[in-house]
């Protein structure tokens, strides 16, 4: 019978040459045995977070720092199981053990320096990225992650250099063309963004979420070269439990909620897991305490459906902080929300730690996420259980997959009842519709003709303002066909790069429509923008991904919008706004119907006029834009989700009466 000593080399043998399964055998044995064996405990804990068993790994990590508390090696590994776990606050400190003990370890150098900016403490990071290089000035995990700091100050040159710098050492580096794909998306480089992320799909396809950024980008670009084979690819990833793609880009393409929710369910898990031991309760106080949370309070298209609410909020019952993560742009909508709410927390600069902190400390009941997956977010603040009471709410038409997000705002047409399964929040539905909308929208005065829009004099004018991604290869054929159908007609789109605008014409030609019968609109200011509507005849919505605040902006203008019902929240905001206007004669079932309503109301000028004259009258005395209505609406939820927290109730989905 092998002696402990031999049946641990045994084991180290195993493990050794990768035969995990007889290496965690031999080490139990000699733990059986031998439980205080310090070795055993710490090849065992590294076995089980090689295989990640991470909760597994824990225990012998926390037993082998009970007998040697002196280990470096055995902190730092420590903290990388705590890292992979996301309890990012523990990691930081693990990692800090190790280096105070060994400060000449790269390695905990970089890896303190990772978690330091995925807790926002940029500054911090880069410090420890530049430690870890003056121990070895070639370490390219180390320049690729101070590159991701830079990128994520917004030193977007620094950064790139810091990644060219690692892909030059480590030209096989599939992070770091991933991660340069990321800055260049960011930069709406798009295409260079689709070029950096193909490299890295080339080197390691399992990279998370790399299929879905490619898709997105080729999608900006309308490149659909392949993107029905990795749409595939990515359904089935998600299926089998891989993170394949990040919930934004995802929402673009999808037509499964249950798709929708795996890959929220996966990001979360991934990115964003829960980080707090208990529930916040600030003492109540006079005015019931509801924050914002925001990367977008300017000129951006939350911001432009939001302020009207900011505006009418109860401010005798109703204390209004807005939490701040973008920046001051200066803009009418800025000045118009700083003077709606009760005061503007700045967070940008703030750590996740720090941003909690204050939220905290201003006493918020209710925590409502402007973002969600969406833009500036700060999802960490939410992971830490800020507020009592977190909302999902506007920015991101889906669940966020994450259990410490209580509630999401919705309506009955964009989320029944029968779709609430696919959502990790509980659903609070709103009487009319969930999207708010400003009553005091300006629209510019001055004189906008066809002409000035590049358009023709004579000939109907279909549009569609949505961005570049919502166009999939299945609505563009549509609107082909709709064009091949009304002789002189045109298709008005947004140019939002050259990329689309070539590669749409490019599709057009093939299908038999000149290219000149797709005609591009750049971006103006939103008033601008809203008069231009005039010189169009009907808008064409898009599918799976509806127009959000492009429909409200057609219908404030006065312009008849045509859309398809989806089978997704984001595929049913439009039919939901044409229902709170009461136009739900332009909402179809299918997109066969979708075309010959779309030719139909092109041959019968009589019944297009007719639905513009019921828009024009509809828009002061429907829901849709009756701003006050909608606020008390959300008043009503924010109360009732008050007072179940306060009564000790746990959240449960309502409805709010009308």
């Amino acid at each position: 019978m092998a002696t402990l000593a031999e049946t641990f080399r045994q084991a180290y043998a195993a493990f050794q040459r990768g035969d995990l399964a007889t290496a965690e055998r031999g080490f139990r044995q000699v733990l059986r045995k031998e439980p205080k064996n310090l070795g055993a405990l710490n090849l065992l804990a590294v076995l089980l977070t090689a295989a990640q068993r991470l909760e597994e790994a824990e225990k012998y990590f926390v037993a082998a720092l009970r007998l040697d508390a002196g280990s470096d090696a055995t902190f730092y590994n420590y903290g990388l199981v705590l890292k992979s776990l996301g309890r990012l606050d523990e990691a930081l400190e693990r990692f800090s053990q190790a280096l105070a003990l060994n400060p000449r370890n790269g390695e905990g150098w970089n890896n303190r320096g990772a978690v330091l900016t995925l807790l926002k403490a940029h500054g911090r990071a880069i410090a420890d990225f530049d430690q870890a290089l003056a121990l070895d000035p070639k370490d390219a995990v180390a320049i690729f992650n101070k590159g991701k700091a830079l990128a994520e100050l917004k030193r977007h040159d620094e950064a790139r250099a810091a990644y060219d710098a690692a892909l030059a050492l480590r030209p096989d580096m599939a992070e770091a063309w991933y991660g340069l794909g990321v800055l260049e998306s960011g930069l709406k480089r798009h295409a260079a963004a689709v070029a950096a992320f193909a490299r890295a799909y080339a080197l390691n396809p399992a990279l998370p979420f790399l299929k879905g950024s490619l898709a997105h980008q080729k999608m900006l670009i309308c490149d659909w070269n392949g993107i029905a084979e990795l749409i595939a690819e990515i359904e089935a990833d998600l299926a089998a439990g891989r993170p394949s793609a990040e919930p934004f880009g995802w929402q673009g393409v999808a037509t499964s909620p249950s798709s929708l929710q795996r890959c929220a369910e996966l990001f979360s898990r991934q990115l964003y897991p829960p980080n707090f031991a208990a529930l916040p309760r600030p003492a109540p106080g006079p005015r019931l305490r509801i924050g914002y949370v925001s990367g977008e309070f300017r000129e951006q298209a939350t911001s432009l459906l939001m302020v009207g609410v900011l505006e009418r909020h109860d401010r005798d019952r109703f204390e209004i902080v807005a939490f701040d993560n973008g920046w001051d742009d200066g803009s009418a909508p800025r000045r118009r929300i700083a003077a709606a709410v009760d005061r503007i927390v700045p967070i940008r600069e703030l750590s996740d730690v720090e941003a909690t902190a204050a939220i905290r400390e201003a006493g918020i009941e209710v925590l409502v996420d402007l973002n969600g997956y969406f833009g500036e977010a700060r999802t960490r603040v939410f992971a830490r259980r800020a507020a009592p009471v977190q909302v999902d709410y506007l920015g991101f038409p889906g669940t966020l997959g994450a259990s410490y997000m209580d509630y999401i705002i919705a309506d009955g047409e964009v989320l029944p009842v029968e779709d609430h399964r696919f959502f990790a929040e509980k659903v609070v539905t709103l009487p009319h519709c969930y999207q708010p909308n400003d009553r005091q929208r300006p629209i510019a005065t001055g004189e906008v003709t066809r002409r000035s829009c590049g358009l023709p004099e004579r000939g109907f004018v279909f549009c569609c303002f949505n961005n570049s991604y919502k166009i999939t290869p299945e609505i563009f054929a549509a609107w082909l066909r709709i064009l091949g159908e009304i002789e002189h007609s045109v298709l008005w789109l947004i140019e939002d790069c050259t990329e689309a605008t070539a590669n749409l014409r490019r599709a057009a030609e093939a299908a038999g429509i000149a290219a000149a019968r797709i005609v591009f609109a750049g971006r103006v200011p939103p008033a601008e923008h809203l008069a231009r509507h005039r010189c169009a005849d009907l808008f064409l919505d898009t599918l799976p991904y509806n127009a959000h605040t492009t429909a409200s902006d057609a219908l404030w203008a006065g312009l008849p919008l045509l859309t398809c019902r989806g089978s997704t929240f984001a595929g049913r905001v439009a039919a939901s706004l044409l229902k709170a206007i009461d136009l739900p004669d332009l909402v179809t079932t299918s997109l066969a119907d979708y075309e010959a309503t779309a030719v139909a109301l092109a041959r019968d000028p009589a019944r297009l006029l007719g639905l513009r004259e019921r828009l024009a009258d509809n828009r002061r005395s429907t829901p849709l834009f009756d701003t006050a209505t909608t606020t008390r609406a959300l008043e009503a939820a924010y109360t009732v989700m008050i007072e179940r927290h306060r009564a000790g109730l746990s959240p449960a989905a309502f409805a709010v009466p009308a």
